[in-house]
């Protein structure tokens, strides 16, 4: 069983370079099969969803290689079904891009439900409202759902509530339909403006992306090409944080600076300091915090991702914060462990209250999703004693090598790939039996 234990850290100082963008990269690597030649990719992180998506593409005939630094070749010519694994497909969100991207290709394409961080069954009603509306018919089953279009043809369509999997899954499929598609209240994500620029760079034709209206004239044929995944702005917003978690200085390197506005400015309010210069932020700070008032958005509101390492810093701060978590107010399954290391929160109907100035205690807990895990380091950098932390699989879903950033910053922190000892036993008190 992997496990991490992260020890009580005084402060943390270094750099680390942002690797692409998790979000990113997905909705690319799925992108891709919308081309008739090869496509390269460079800065997509060896993480463990990349890696599933690797299976999933050796199982249908899409072939994707990766060379020694890192670049990424896919050749989506040779595939002879689209019949994606239920189990595997399952094992992420955002496998659903497999549809936008194959169905006008090859008019059918079935997969598991989506799962990944299921923050109670995240809704995919919006995919199904655009892709029905460009041709597409749906049949679920209990285990895997199909999609099946003899062809698509461009449409207006109005997002209800805005999604970015749902506008980039639209821009997917439409880039391919006869005619032109219309996206009302669109995303306005750089993971959605990246998507964009990829498939115009294959020959597509889109334009407005970044804002709330976006029109795609479908193409017949998309070609190959060469392309550089943005930074993940979600990880770069959890590295600011660790400053202010236990003090210190931290840079980002290799990142958007306005990608991360919303962070920064928020974090100004707290009380950390910032230097931005080209493309890297310095974020400062000397451990005096104040508390907050955060209500969560879609871009360019406060990312939802960056919700759970900002509770771990809000149970810091001097004072009573408030978490409105208006993405997935569900989005709160980090908050049990952070209670079971002395943290006084209370959530109700999506919002949380925090007490700030927490004595945190190191303990054995659990992360849940990819964010939640972050936020348990975090917090365990600021707990007395030693943290045990499960749920590895998770954080590795995301983060790449993300034990290694932390220890280049002075943390520590090391990755266990074994049974624990009696000496760990004892070290946690025998909570491991407790898990």
């Amino acid at each position: 069983m992997k496990w991490l234990s992260v020890e009580q850290t005084p402060q943390l100082h270094g750099s680390v370079k942002i690797p692409g963008a998790k979000n990113s990269s997905l909705a690319l690597l799925a992108a891709a099969c919308l081309a008739d030649d090869t496509v390269i990719l460079q800065g997509i992180p060896n993480i463990l969803d990349y890696q599933v998506i690797c299976q999933i593409g050796k199982e249908i005939g899409l072939e994707i290689t990766r060379d020694a630094a890192g670049t990424v070749y896919i050749d989506s010519n040779r595939i002879f079904h689209t019949g994606l694994d239920p189990i595997k497909s399952s094992s992420f969100r955002t496998a659903y891009y497999f549809i936008g991207a194959l169905l006008s290709k090859f008019g059918k394409v079935s997969l598991g439900y989506p799962g990944g961080d299921n923050f109670v069954s995240r809704p995919i009603d919006q995919h199904i409202k655009a892709l029905e509306k460009l041709g597409a018919t749906f049949t679920f089953h209990e285990d895997y759902y199909e999609v099946e279009a003899s062809e698509l043809k461009g449409a207006t369509i109005y997002f209800d509530t805005i999604t970015s999997g749902a506008t980039i899954n639209s821009m997917l499929a439409a880039v391919r339909a006869k005619g032109t598609t219309t996206l009302l209240n669109a995303a306005r994500d750089p993971e959605v403006v990246d998507t964009a620029m990829f498939l115009n760079k294959m020959g597509a034709k889109i334009s407005g992306a970044g804002t709330d209206t976006i029109r795609i004239t479908g193409v017949s044929q998309l070609n190959g090409c060469i392309h550089t995944v943005i930074p993940d702005r979600l990880i770069a917003g959890a590295f600011l944080i660790s400053a202010g978690m236990v003090g210190g200085t931290v840079t980002v390197q290799d990142i958007v600076p306005e990608h991360l506005r919303n962070c920064v400015v928020k974090l100004q309010e707290i009380g950390l300091e910032f230097m931005i210069e080209g493309n890297s932020i310095t974020s400062y700070s000397d451990g005096k915090l104040k508390a907050t008032r955060v209500r969560t958005g879609m871009y360019p509101g406060f990312p939802t991702d960056v919700q759970q390492p900002m509770t771990a810093l809000l149970t810091q701060a001097n004072g009573k914060s408030i978490i409105s978590e208006k993405v997935y107010p569900n989005r709160f399954n980090h908050v049990p462990q952070l209670v079971k290391m002395g943290a006084e929160i209370k959530v109700r109907s999506g919002v949380a209250f925090i007490k700030g100035k927490s004595s945190l205690k190191g303990a054995a807990v659990h992360a849940s999703d990819i964010r939640a895990g972050i936020c348990l380091i975090l917090a365990a950098l600021a707990a007395e004693g030693q943290t045990m932390i499960t749920g590895v699989q998770h954080i590795e879903r995301g983060y790449e090598n993300v034990v290694e950033a932390f220890q280049s910053l002075g943390a520590r922190i090391n990755l266990k790939d074994s049974i624990m000892s009696e000496d760990d036993i004892q070290k946690y008190g025998g909570v491991y039996h407790q898990l």
